[in-house]
């Protein structure tokens, strides 16, 4: 079996075509499909469909990828066990973090303050990144963790915060209970195009009057400042609005269901040396993430102490 061959097939998967597979590693696009058409000739099996959307892996291209990804990482862990200093840890730390959540974007910078010779690279998307098909050592994930190829760290749990401004509550009025929402406009977070959104709180759902979707965190919160809207939002982002007085909590009575934080990684990866550096050190850093996410902390944010 060529083995350049199979990485290449592996980074062009990560890169979610053949096209940016090849860019990635620095060849002609006609040279890396060659080469897989080659390997495929070589096992008598059809690894990769390909389509005008790029490429996706069969069953077969499936059990390949995930073998290999695994022995590709293991060679790179043990040729950085070699170069590396054995005073202090260097090496890459490829990371997920969802847009938007700034407090980990500090830790990021105090990471790489206290260890210099470790380099992020830092994905920002809303997706459900797999760390193995993206290529990613740990990913921030918001919920629960559902993949049994996964190893999820729980870090802490909080609420999302329910906020109007001063202007919408003089023009609109404060609503008293939940299903006041369905006839106030609401904006709501939505990744798809599904614009039906529930909001549940303790003992009832509602569905909200949303004259706006997005999943765009940020428009959100311009939107509720500008007094257009009620909308629910992380607690961090809300937080310096709140204490400004530019934005107003609704219903602390009724509060929204908890979250859970994780830091996920591949379940089959023994974590390299960089890894447990990280995770190690954002546990530590679980007592600053309560001060720098919560917004109204016993009601919105709950450190996890298991």
């Amino acid at each position: 079996m060529d083995l350049n061959a199979v990485q290449m097939l592996v980074t062009i998967v990560q890169a979610g075509s053949m096209t940016a597979g090849a860019e990635r590693l620095g060849v002609p696009l006609t040279t890396a499909s060659r080469r897989i058409r080659a390997l495929e000739q070589a096992l008598k099996v059809e690894l990769l469909e390909r389509s005008a959307r790029g490429v996706k892996l069969t069953e077969a291209g499936t059990r390949l990828f995930e073998h290999a990804s695994r022995g590709l990482e293991l060679l790179q862990e043990g040729h950085d066990a070699v170069v590396s200093d054995q005073a202090h840890v260097q090496g890459k730390l490829r990371l997920s973090v969802p847009p938007s959540f700034s407090p980990w974007w500090q830790l990021i910078t105090d990471f790489q303050n206290d260890h210099p010779d470790i380099r992020v690279h830092l994905l920002s998307t809303e997706r459900r990144v797999h760390p193995v098909e993206d290529g990613i050592d740990v990913a921030l994930r918001v919920g629960e963790v559902e993949h049994e190829a996964l190893i999820g760290r729980h870090l802490l749990d909080y609420r999302h915060v329910l906020v109007a401004s001063p202007r919408f509550i003089s023009t609109h009025g404060r609503p008293s209970t939940p299903h006041d929402l369905g006839r106030l406009p609401c904006a709501t977070w939505s990744l798809g195009t599904n614009t039906n959104a529930t909001w549940r709180f303790a003992g009832t759902s509602v569905t909200p009057n949303t004259v706006l979707s997005t999943n765009d965190s940020m428009h959100l919160l311009h939107s509720v400042l500008a007094g257009e809207v009620i909308t629910e939002l992380p607690p961090f982002i809300v937080k310096d609005a709140i204490e400004g007085g530019l934005l107003v909590p609704l219903l602390p009575e009724c509060p929204l269901p908890s979250v859970a934080l994780n830091l996920l990684y591949p379940a089959h990866r023994h974590p390299s040396a960089v890894v447990r550096t990280y995770l190690e050190y954002c546990r530590r850093k679980i007592p600053w993430l309560v001060d720098a996410c919560t917004a109204e902390a016993p009601a919105h944010l709950v450190l996890h102490r298991s």
